[in-house]
Formats: structure tokens, sequence, C-alpha cells
């Protein structure tokens, strides 16, 4: 039987559409001179913060602009750059109501893991600045989980497995077979199924559909289920073993996983 979920955060369990980071990105692109668009910082979303702004600067359009703009290929000093104008802008997002929100249905799923005795813990890819400043406000809304392991905190971030074998280590739960994942972003799914974990994608609430939780519910049923399909073959070529909409399914997503261990299934 599953025995512990580790949770991400942004998009996950809070900051439905994962859209703090987001204008933080794009600020911290302009103010070095170039212009970032919502998409361009949407795409790698769920790695450490570092290796995204460097995936998103090396983007051969995004390179070109700044080529142009600072006469130099986008390198390890502009990623630092960028890097020291963004955290405090992320900061400074995750700190407003509608970026620190948990998400519909998030404070009945955890009940429900609760009263099963099913563990909580968690990993992101905010760095453990932003999360000093976010967990907080998740506290008093009622989500604390055993463990909170950051981007930085070890050598490789997502889709590495580090950081769920250090929350599984933190937490002396095993074997990985036993532990759920669940995320809105493809490196997040590598990083369950790196570490041997069953994977669980969020797809309304998170990175791919990028909605606010407003925003979603006026969209019409075939505008959700066209993100729906678009987010869950995203999330499946990923590795996830199943998606679902939200953390508000997660209680059927863990008895579907379960039926899957009694037939001998693993991860």
């Amino acid at each position: 039987m599953i025995r512990a979920v580790i949770l991400d955060w942004a998009g996950t369990v809070l900051d439905h559409g994962s859209r703090a980071p987001m204008a933080a990105f794009q600020e911290a692109f302009r103010r070095l001179g170039v212009d970032i668009t919502v998409d361009d910082a949407r795409g790698p979303m769920g790695m450490a913060k570092c290796d995204h702004i460097r995936l998103v600067g090396s983007a051969p359009h995004t390179n070109a602009a700044w080529r142009a703009k600072h006469g130099h290929d986008f390198g390890a000093a502009d990623v630092e750059a960028i890097f020291e104008i963004f955290e405090p802008l992320n900061i400074a997002a995750v700190e407003k109501p509608e970026h620190s929100t948990l998400i519909a249905g998030a404070r009945e799923a955890l009940d429900w893991c609760a009263a099963r005795n099913i563990r909580i813990g968690s990993t992101t890819g905010y760095t453990r600045a932003i999360m000093e400043r976010l967990a907080p406000l998740a506290a008093k809304q009622g989500f604390t989980p055993e463990v909170m392991v950051c981007a930085g905190d070890l050598p490789a971030g997502r889709p590495a497995p580090l950081q769920m074998w250090w929350a599984m280590a933190t937490m002396g739960i095993w074997p990985a077979s036993d532990v759920v994942k669940c995320d809105d972003t493809p490196p997040g799914i590598g990083e369950a199924r790196n570490a041997g974990c069953w994977a669980v994608g969020f797809a309304l609430s998170g990175n791919i559909a990028g909605l606010s939780e407003a925003e979603m519910a006026r969209a019409s049923d075939a505008e959700k289920a066209e993100m729906r399909a678009r987010a869950t073959a995203e999330l499946l070529a990923a590795g996830a073993h199943l998606v679902v909409d939200s953390i508000a399914d997660l209680p059927r997503a863990i008895i579907e996983i379960e039926a899957r261990q009694e037939g001998n299934g693993g991860p």
C-alpha cells in the first residue's frame, strides 16, 4: 500500500496555474534588455530556477536577442545576473494571496491521506529563500509536509532523483515503490520516475494549462478538454503513470495505484 506522497508546490498544492514565477522571469530578462514571452518562461518549469534560466536564455531566439544586446552568447555569468534579479521578484510574487492560496480540494485530499496514515513530504524547484516566505503562508492553511527539499539543497535538481531520495531518506520511507510523487511538470515527473516512485501528473491545476482558478472556472468544457488532453499527453510522455486534473483527485489516484500494486504492478 502507498505509505507516502511527495508533493510539488506551485501548480500542485498551491498557486493554481503556477503563475508566480512568470512575471518574475519576464521582468528579470527585461531589465537586462531582452524580452521573453510567457511561453518562453513556462517552457522548463519544474526545474531548479538557475537551470530554468539557463534553458530559457540559451533557446535559439532568446540567445540571438541576448547576443544582439550584449555582444555575446548567453552564458553562466548571465544566468547568475538574471537569477540575482529574479529571486527577489519571485519572493515578492509568492507572498501574494493569489499565488499562495491552496488549490481547491487540497485540504480535503491531505485530510484523506492523514486518515489513511499516508505521510506527506515535498520537493520544489523553488530555492530555500523563496520557500522561507511561502511555506509559512501554506502552513497557515494546513499544509505542513514533514520534509521540504528545495532547489539548491543538493548537487542536482530535477529531473535528477536526488531531492526525492533525500525526502524519502529523511522520512525513513522505503521502498520507493510505496511512494507517490505528484507534480504538474515533466521535470517533476522525471524526478519521480528516476527515483523509482509512482508518478501522478496534475493536468489542469498546473503549469501546462497555466490558468488561475478563476480563469479555469470560466473556461468552457471544450476548452478544458483541450487543455486536459495537451497536459495529459505531455505528462504521460514524461513518464507519468497516471494523470488527473488536480490535487482534489489525489484520493482517486492513490486508490487506482494501490489497485495496480495488488495486481503485482510496480512503478
